[in-house]
């Protein structure tokens, strides 16, 4: 029996490593549905690879090149945000849900609303809309799989134990490419220099989320939301070389910690296997040649993002909605040459101290959050109201 699978993201760096696995797997899963933003002609080769059902861009422009390069196919081609909807709601035994920011918000929750396994690697899911989403997990009864290299991790080190023996949870963080920097090269640092992550290879929104750190901090309101142990219970650490990937310390003293090599087919293989194992081409750690693994606090004087995201947290309501808004608009400046890298989190900040909406309660509310809390930061860069 094949097992069907759709993959919301195809075209970016954990759609492609969960096609890798797929690929290699090729007898035992029928894709469903492949959808991108507006990468048509990578988008529709591999529709035809995997013979999907269903092939969606949803940028709706790119639609007529879609259905061109998929003309002489039987895939469906379709476009638009309702499209991407439509196709997250199909039958499938497992979806991925790996759109990046807030565009994969409803596409996610359709396809929490259908039950069955969702594998979870859009951030902004439990980040902005935690509170609306895992009610959803649990009104559906879905199983929802992280697939972060982190929250797999804990997920791993919680299996066949209680929640109410863990005394900690520990996330570990690479530090990016600038952990050693000064603040003084920080305030220089190039986009080129930002998306160059040292241990991992990622889209350049993530990877800039890396290097400001507001990964590790969208990731610590993630484990909130998918791990109840409270948010005194939740640490951070760096830890270089990227071997460890979380930890869970229970209430006896013991601490246990998954390792693995810095590959994302890791984490995702073992959520579409899930209860089970399944086979990687990733090569055994060889600890011996790593040599040592190392740890240290974060710099939070100049990497201020895990404080502010650990802030907004605490805060709750839509403080968290308003932390991802701001930072995604803030790294897409970054990214264009238009601020500072040091004036990522000033933004964030400021959008913060200025707005400070009720809890949303439903996913419109939460779109409503992000669509303001991004006026809000475009309006404090326009009028330089930023150090």
């Amino acid at each position: 029996m094949t097992r069907p699978i759709s993959i919301l993201g195809a075209t970016g760096s954990v759609g492609a490593s969960t096609l890798d696995l797929i690929r290699r797997n090729r007898d035992q899963w029928r894709v469903v549905a492949l959808t991108a933003n507006c990468n048509a002609n990578e988008l529709a080769a591999l529709a035809r690879e995997f013979e999907a059902e269903i092939a969606v861009v949803g940028d709706e422009s790119c639609l007529a090149d879609l259905r061109t390069a998929l003309a002489d196919t039987a895939v469906t081609a379709a476009g638009g945000r309702q499209a991407l909807c439509d196709a997250a709601a199909l039958p499938a035994d497992i979806t991925v849900a790996a759109i990046v920011g807030c565009a994969g918000l409803r596409p996610t929750m359709t396809a929490i609303r259908r039950g069955g396994a969702v594998a979870l690697a859009n951030k902004e899911a439990l980040v902005s809309a935690g509170t609306v989403m895992t009610a959803a997990v649990a009104e559906h009864g879905t199983t929802l799989l992280p697939v972060d290299s982190e929250h797999n991790a804990i997920f791993q080190c919680l299996q066949g134990s209680r929640i109410a023996d863990v005394r900690s949870i520990t996330l570990t963080a690479s530090g990016g490419p600038f952990r050693g920097w000064s603040a003084d090269q920080l305030a220089r640092a190039t986009p080129a220099q930002a998306v160059a992550h040292p241990n991992w290879d990622m889209g350049a929104k993530i990877s800039v989320d890396s290097a400001t750190m507001m990964n590790k901090g969208l990731e610590f309101i993630e484990a909130h939301h998918l791990f109840p142990v409270g948010l005194d219970a939740l640490r951070i650490v760096v830890h270089p070389q990227s071997v460890v990937h979380s930890m869970v310390e229970y209430c006896d003293g013991s601490t246990l910690a998954q390792l693995g090599p810095s590959d994302m087919r890791v984490p995702i293989a073992s959520c579409l296997a899930w209860p089970g194992r399944m086979e990687t081409p990733c090569a055994p750690l060889d600890l011996a040649a790593i040599g040592s693994l190392t740890f240290e606090a974060p710099d939070e004087q100049r990497f201020p993002a895990t404080r502010l995201a650990r802030d907004a947290a605490h805060s709750g309501g839509g403080a968290p909605a308003v932390l991802n808004a701001a930072n995604e608009v803030a790294v897409a400046s970054f990214l264009a040459g238009q601020i500072a890298f040091t004036q990522i989190a000033l933004v964030v900040e400021e959008t913060l101290d200025r707005y400070a909406p009720l809890a949303p309660s439903t996913l419109d509310d939460v779109l409503a959050v992000d669509t303001e809390a991004r006026v809000r930061a475009r309006e404090i860069m326009e009028t330089a109201a930023i150090g």
